[in-house]
């Protein structure tokens, strides 16, 4: 392993367009800053670079219709992003933005070394235009009537009715969503980075060099590179943004995707006249933490202009997580079905610790997960009020009432096996977590912290040192048990504020406070220590570090979220930062009883034959799917159907179902799934088979 010298930590920039919500914190931002908090109690050189994405069409499209100017927009929603950030305990080293002077300069001058190197394709292209607002339009701000479904506000990419992908040319009444005009076609210039030419280097260093990266990474990685790269513009036509370095080329300005991820690097010669230190040494690890949808951008486009530009260090890891959901939705910025960040420190004011432990807790670091009030109200008093909290304040209590309010010493005369094996726990919760952290695995580091918690408040009542108290009279020298059992309750308060601090940092200030010691005793290498806290030590009274969330303000805030849900905006509203390359919008409208029309034709294509399931086993590490064999008469086939929560694999042996013969197959799990089992699902949530009355023969179809 490489003994680096220093660690450069990126969190993805985030777009200038509106507040923070859950879900970003969640994908990128929390688990980037208990990264960047344990490196640095680790004493390593290390520096948090973030910072606002500024520039791209939605931004020019938002300051359109507010009758402001772009400048104006990101003016705003950087200061505010900036602000809930800090309120949240997010410590980047820099939050800078791509608007800056800085950056405009470092942008120009790295597409200006590439041109120069005559790395790009010039290509010449027509592009939608419209004359009324003089602008070329992406695929994403032109709208028309869907010609699948008949949605009137379907987009030039797709249709979100139908889910249909479509071109502008494919459009009923196309209309441009900045002035209504019709739009036209018009020759334009562009440079591209011919990104085929860095396939055999990106799967070499990446799929060869990077088996280590999160599945979904290096899946979604080699899922490209196994499709075939090919040349992708690196300018626009826009009037925002970073110009095009080159003469005669006004009115273009550099691709928002080449030119945000320099941000980076204009950030970190913001910060430090020492950046040449942190970009190109080799002995830097340099970790982008992102969300799951900027994966290609991070992992592919991003290293490819690094490799091209040269004397850049390359990515270590990019931990991306997956994206979370809320109230079992998809989080939906058009809906405002989100919980704002911001809002929730208005509502919940200094207890940003309680957020950060549920989405912690409940990070979506595998699979796309959900987050609840519900969930929220019980982690936060069932874990952190009742396990945390609880054994803290008991620790400082009992040492005031039986103790003197000091540090009572501890008798290895009379020390039994349960005060060793929790002072063993001290460190080997020490290593458990520092392994975890090292393999971004957030969400297990932290429930060791729990769990050695959980392990403080059986051994207290187990040594039940207030029934003890009772005995002094009596028995003086059972001072001394109580002395062992609150002197061992006491090194691990000092050991659980450590090791919590990268997660939950307010409240590792807050205990520290309490044990009346400086902030210097949060370094990790005091982590696993016995004695930490010395002997006759007085400390300060005891105050609860959380309190118990009552259920009317959890329910407040379901009823504030349902409240605030609204209709999806139009087409240009709700179009993403990548408008013109982006997939599809992944926000979705509450699902509707009954789909949108269709004509005979597009259900004649759908080949449906019954089938006999003849074998089913559950599929290693995930909940939901059951791995079938399926006997379809003229051949068998291995089907991935997630019912592995409503049945069980010996009671569907022998039953006949209704197989999608002709769906492209689909890798699940490592799993090649070729079809889909037809089910019916009730009011209640549970599935059913959709089968014939009686056995018919494997093979028959259904119409």
């Amino acid at each position: 392993m490489t003994d680096f010298k220093r660690y450069l930590v990126t969190a993805a920039l985030p777009y200038a367009n509106g507040p923070i919500h859950i879900g970003h914190l969640a994908g990128c931002y929390l688990p980037a800053d208990i990264y960047v908090r344990f490196q640095r109690a680790r004493k390593k050189d290390i520096k948090f670079i973030c910072g606002s994405d500024e520039h791209g069409v939605p931004i020019q499209i938002r300051a359109m219709r507010e009758g402001t100017t772009p400048q104006a927009v990101v003016d705003k929603y950087h200061k505010l992003m900036g602000d809930t950030f800090e309120q949240m305990g997010i410590s980047f080293d820099i939050y800078s933005r791509t608007s800056n002077k800085i950056h405009h300069e470092t942008a120009a001058a790295f597409f200006k070394k590439l041109y120069d190197d005559g790395l790009f394709e010039e290509k010449e292209s027509e592009q939608y235009y419209d004359e009324k607002a003089n602008a070329f339009l992406a695929d994403r701000y032109i709208v028309g009537t869907c010609p699948v479904c008949g949605n009137e506000n379907a987009y030039g990419d797709q249709c979100e009715r139908c889910g249909s992908s479509l071109s502008p040319e494919q459009l009923i009444n196309p209309r441009s969503t900045l002035s209504d005009a019709v739009p036209v076609k018009r020759k334009t210039k562009h440079w591209y980075l011919p990104l085929q030419n860095y396939e055999p280097w990106l799967k070499e260093w990446l799929l060869e060099g990077h088996k280590d990266w999160k599945n979904n990474v290096y899946g979604q990685c080699k899922s490209w590179l196994d499709n075939g790269l090919q040349p992708r513009a690196m300018t626009r036509d826009s009037s925002w943004g970073v110009k095009v370095p080159l003469p005669n080329t006004e009115g273009k300005v550099l691709y928002v995707w080449f030119d945000a991820p320099i941000g980076y690097i204009s950030a970190t010669k913001e910060l430090t006249e020492q950046w040449g230190d942190y970009w190109q040494q080799n002995d830097t690890k340099l970790v982008h933490f992102i969300g799951k949808d900027n994966i290609v951008f991070h992992c592919i486009i991003f290293p490819a202009m690094l490799k091209a530009h040269g004397n850049f260090v390359l990515p270590e890891n990019v931990p991306a997580n997956e994206f979370l959901n809320l109230e079992g939705d998809k989080v939906s910025t058009s809906r405002n079905w989100a919980v704002w960040v911001d809002e929730y420190m208005k509502d919940f004011p200094d207890q940003q610790d309680l957020l950060r432990y549920v989405l912690c807790a409940n990070a979506p670091e595998t699979k796309d997960n959900d987050f609840t009030w519900k969930d929220f109200h019980t982690r936060v008093n069932s874990e952190l009020v009742d396990i945390f909290g609880n054994f803290e304040n008991r620790a400082l209590v009992l040492m005031h009432k039986l103790c003197g309010g000091k540090v009572p010493a501890f008798h290895a005369d009379i020390a039994d096996k349960a005060d060793e094996d929790l002072i063993a726990a001290f460190e080997s919760t020490k290593t458990k977590v520092e392994n975890l952290l090292e393999q971004y695995k957030f969400r297990d580091a932290l429930f060791e912290v729990i769990e050695l918690a959980r392990k403080g408040n059986k051994y207290m009542q187990d040594k039940e040192p207030w029934i003890v108290a009772k005995s002094l009279a009596e028995k003086p020298a059972n001072q001394k048990r109580i002395d062992n059992c609150l002197h061992v309750c006491l090194q691990l308060t000092a050991n659980l504020a450590i090791l919590i601090n990268p997660f939950l940092p307010f409240t590792a200030k807050k205990m520290i406070h309490k044990l009346k010691v400086v902030e210097k005793m949060l370094e990790w290498e005091n982590a696993g220590k016995a004695k930490l806290l010395s002997v006759g030590y007085s400390l300060r009274e005891p105050q609860l570090l959380f309190r118990k969330l009552e259920a009317p303000e959890i329910q407040a805030q379901v009823d504030k979220l349902k409240a605030g849900l609204v209709k999806p905006a139009n087409a240009a509203n709700s179009a993403g930062k990548d408008a013109k390359e982006a997939p599809a919008s992944t926000e979705e409208a509450p699902a509707s009883p009954v789909k949108a029309e269709i004509v005979y034709d597009d259900f004649a294509k759908i080949d449906l034959k019954v089938g006999t399931i003849l074998t089913a086993e559950k599929v290693a590490k995930a909940d939901k799917l059951l791995k079938l064999e399926v006997d379809l008469g003229f051949e068998k086939r291995t089907i991935v159907s997630g019912i592995a929560l409503h049945f069980k694999p010996e009671e569907i042996i022998g039953q006949q179902v209704v197989v999608v013969t002709n769906l492209a197959p689909r890798k699940m799990k490592g799993i090649e799934s070729n079809g889909m089992i037809l089910m019916a699902e009730d009011k209640a949530g549970k599935l059913h088979f959709v089968n014939p009355n009686n056995k018919v023969d494997e093979g028959s179809g259904v119409s």
